[in-house]
């Protein structure tokens, strides 16, 4: 019976191929236990060694990337990927100096324009699950139907 409901369960734990993957690195040495990955739908963290805490973001939700690369990191070939996202604990996550910054910030941005088409989400759609409101102040429609 227990052999059973673990057949089950493997139909829903099968894994995507993972892309990219990386680790938090320091004067550009791998090591850290921060652990950084991506598949073609979902970024994933793995943070800790005697705590740890996995976290996986979908990239359909992710609103905004950006690059950031301090003096330090360019002597170290290393840089940052900020990811702000729609994801309530995660609006905004830094994956912390990482080798080829710039070239995973670039498959990231295709990655998540293409995730983002083929599920048809637009950006403005999941602008009220993050807390952002329209500049405009029409903010929804009244209970009437009208503005």
């Amino acid at each position: 019976m227990a052999k059973n409901k673990v057949d089950r369960l493997s139909q829903y734990t099968q894994e995507k191929p993972i892309l990219w993957k990386d680790r938090k690195r320091y004067f550009g040495l791998p090591i850290s236990f921060s652990r950084y990955s991506f598949d073609e739908d979902k970024f994933y963290s793995n943070i800790g060694f005697f705590n740890t805490e996995k976290n996986e973001i979908l990239l359909y939700r992710v609103l905004d990337i950006k690059l950031v690369r301090t003096l330090g990191q360019k002597i170290f070939g290393v840089g940052s990927v900020i990811l702000v996202t729609a994801d309530k604990t995660n609006p905004e996550f830094e994956i912390k100096s990482i080798k080829d910054s710039e070239r995973v910030f670039k498959s990231l941005s295709t990655i998540i324009e293409k995730e983002r088409d083929e599920k048809r989400v637009l950006g403005k759609e999941m602008f009220g699950t993050a807390g952002h409101h329209d500049d405009c102040g029409l903010d929804g429609i009244m209970d009437n139907g009208h503005y």
